[in-house]
């Protein structure tokens, strides 16, 4: 049902596969960019690389389901 939802408004496999690998490389970005953080300022700042790179697979496999919707 997302699948379908996905594939009608315009969205590609290719486009989720695309967003799942920038997400990694934000997750590192932002990791690297934490440790020059003074320590309660690097917290938050790891917390949110660990968030980002909660969405790779999330990403990915939303793709490979509008992979077989193509």
């Amino acid at each position: 049902m997302l699948a379908n939802l996905l594939h009608s408004a315009g969205l590609r496999s290719v486009h989720l596969h695309i967003a799942s690998l920038a997400s990694i490389g934000l997750c590192v970005a932002l990791w690297t960019r934490a440790q020059g953080m003074e320590h309660e300022e690097r917290a938050n700042a790891e917390r949110r690389a660990l968030f980002v790179g909660l969405w790779p697979p999330t990403l990915w496999l939303i793709g490979n389901s509008l992979q077989q919707e193509e």
